[in-house]
């Protein structure tokens, strides 16, 4: 098999691409489910959907955690229908001997979680284990049934086309957090295919330390067996049809969940050096539990 080296290509700061395109990075899966099995996961997924719409409705009359339930138990069912398993697995921390910032323990109160970001399934394998509101681009928020869907499970929305509404949607981030809310966000700001991933952006980051919350790393993956799949990716030019009849296609598929204990900095530093700094360490643990894992050999 030929190795791909991936470089990062980037727009602009704010607007990054990733150079994962799905012809260079999809690999035949190594078993595929039958045609019924297909058919079964397409029209199970649909039915989900349908059901979530009302749900949603309900979510956003109910109180927050209420409204978490029923985030969770939608996106256990609409997992469970594409026929994903999911793993979480608890990593080991590291600060990247900053002297700036400290593992913290796993406690109540608001939490940053932060992740590499290789498909549209990401928030809803995170959401299925983790009570949590998530961070999602303005441009869902056009799509009515996902528009629904997304705001009855309380997302945040972020303009990346505008700069200047940047400093409402950290506002907005950090309110969550001080609300005692676990906020999911991408940092990339856009997918790769898994196999490698992109530089975080400090941006986000800016939230938890205003809220004076930590930051908890989190690494996705997903296997066939103890195999990298990158079936589920959904990157550059892939159409989003294209990539949910690949992952109803894909037999045994597992979604790997890697969470690391919390990172903090102490506040009334620097803010701009604090934000890079939660960003270099968060980026460097999730990293690390997915290229550095992916590059392991595997044990026979």
């Amino acid at each position: 098999m030929s190795t791909i080296i991936h470089l990062p290509v980037t727009t602009s700061p704010w607007f990054p691409v990733s150079p994962c395109m799905p012809a260079e990075c999809m690999e035949e899966p190594l078993a595929m489910a039958g045609p019924l099995r297909r058919a079964a996961r397409v029209l199970g997924a649909l039915a989900v959907v349908v059901s979530g719409i009302p749900l949603a409705f309900v979510a956003r009359l109910s109180s927050t955690a209420q409204r978490k339930r029923f985030t969770m138990m939608w996106s256990r069912m609409l997992i469970r229908a594409l026929g994903i398993k999911i793993e979480a697995r608890r990593g080991f921390a590291f600060v990247g001997g900053s002297l700036e910032a400290r593992a913290v323990p796993e406690g109540e109160g608001g939490t940053l979680l932060v992740g590499n970001h290789i498909s549209w399934l990401d928030p809803i394998v995170v959401a299925a284990i983790t009570p949590c509101r998530l961070l999602a681009k303005s441009e869902i928020a056009e799509w009515p049934v996902i528009r629904t869907l997304a705001t009855g499970g309380g997302a945040l929305f972020i303009d990346r086309n505008r700069l200047s509404a940047l400093p409402k949607a950290i506002d907005d981030v950090a309110a969550a957090l001080r609300d005692g809310d676990t906020v999911v966000a991408f940092p990339e700001g856009t997918t790769w295919c898994g196999r490698e991933m992109g530089p975080f952006r400090p941006a986000v980051f800016q939230a938890a330390i205003d809220a004076g919350v930590p930051v908890r790393p989190m690494a996705l993956r997903f296997r066939q067996g103890e195999e990298l799949s990158t079936g589920p990716s959904y990157v550059g030019d892939d159409s989003l049809v294209a990539s949910i009849m690949r992952v109803v296609a894909i037999r045994d598929l597992v979604a790997e969940v890697t969470f690391f204990p919390g990172v903090q900095v102490p506040r009334g530093g620097d803010p701009r050096r604090a934000r890079k700094t939660l960003a270099r360490i968060a980026e460097a643990q999730v990293r690390a539990g997915v290229v550095e894992t992916h590059r392991q050999p595997v044990a026979a």
